[in-house]
């Protein structure tokens, strides 16, 4: 895979540990080594130019910045600025620039491919000229080639180990139905999360589960919180010790000595791809794009990996002992009902709820 070399220094990032976004930090500039090469970009460092990046994201601050580091090592010569923010939120920005005249950022990463098709639909996205994405999972990479996928998001049933017993845990979706789990359980609000909207839809359209599970799982009072972030939060804390939140989340609070742990339901796990795209606006594709290639590059990949996600390229390992992408059972649902049933699904999910 081919790694485009050459960029930046200072980022931006509108900061805080869950998806909404909160103040501006500024982080310092990094040094690096000349540009490589082999790129089949034309470094802007050589020609003594300057490129400028505004990415909207709603990639966690910490792991956003170290890869944002690690492609300044090999790209020094373009400054990213970093929105930090959840998907429902960076989707409000978005509308509320475009009507304003144009979209202020360069790159959208967040969410799933049904709101990088939204995205497509409203004429938002650039198709991608020089991203190489030969060896990404083919579930990841959309055919019109507007969009690609950055890692493999599943999302998990994770209990708290100090309070639930793992004989007791729950091994199926179906199982969170149980009256044992009564108040117990807390899940992500898909009004406010992009990927508790994909299972949202997800759910609703699998013939396992369907309305009758989503009604039945609302009959057990689940607490509904504002994203991913805080779901996995309150599961470690114990508050409500069973939970359904995305599994690199569970790792990360594992790593650091939480009493928590993931079980992949038996009836399958709804996953997203986190998808990367150019806006249509951006005056700096070329740059993007580099940006982009590194992150599918076997460096980017690894770096994910590292940062408790599963890769969406072959031969860079799995996260801990995340079992193998291929062990895990995903769910799938066609594109076109993603996309026609989101907001059906999302105010059922809801309703549900309450």
């Amino acid at each position: 895979m081919t790694v485009a070399a050459v960029c930046g220094s200072a980022v931006l990032a509108l900061a805080g540990c869950s998806e909404p976004s909160q103040a501006p930090k500024t982080t310092g500039e990094s040094s690096a080594p000349a540009a490589d090469s082999s790129s089949a970009v034309t470094s802007a460092a050589a020609t003594g130019e300057n490129a400028k990046l505004t990415l909207y994201t709603s990639e966690p601050e910490n792991k956003v910045d170290e890869i944002i580091a690690a492609f300044n090592e090999e790209n020094p010569d373009v400054e990213v600025e970093v929105y930090r923010a959840g998907t429902g939120d960076l989707n409000a920005r978005i509308e509320a620039e475009r009507t304003s005249g144009k979209v202020e950022a360069d790159l959208i990463w967040c969410a799933d491919a049904p709101t990088f098709e939204k995205y497509k639909a409203d004429d938002l996205l650039v198709k991608l000229k020089d991203v190489d994405s030969k060896d990404v999972m083919e579930e990841a990479v959309d055919e019109d080639g507007f969009y690609v996928g950055t890692r493999i998001i599943p999302t998990v049933i994770a209990y708290n180990t100090q309070v639930i017993d793992e004989a007791d845990a729950p091994q199926s979706w179906t199982d969170l139905t149980d009256a044992r789990f009564m108040d117990k359980i807390v899940l992500p609000d898909p009004a406010v999360s992009g990927a508790a909207a994909y299972n949202a839809t997800v759910w609703i359209n699998d013939s396992q589960l369907g309305e009758e599970w989503i009604t039945a799982l609302g009959e057990n009072h689940p607490m509904v919180a504002a994203s991913n972030g805080p779901t996995s939060q309150e599961i470690a804390g114990g508050g409500h010790p069973v939970g359904i939140v995305v599994d690199y989340l569970v790792r990360d609070l594992a790593a650091k000595g939480s009493p928590i742990k993931e079980v992949y339901a038996t009836e399958g796990s709804p996953y997203i791809t986190e998808p990367i795209g150019v806006f249509k606006d951006s005056a700096n594709q070329a740059a993007a794009e580099r940006f982009i290639n590194f992150i599918l590059s076997k460096k980017g990949q690894e770096l994910a990996v590292k940062q408790n996600y599963l890769p969406v390229i072959d031969g860079v390992g799995t996260p801990g002992d995340a079992p193998k992408l291929n062990d895990i059972k995903l769910m799938q649902v066609d594109m076109d009902t993603l996309t026609s049933d989101r907001k059906r699904a999302v105010e059922f999910f809801q309703g549900a709820m309450n």
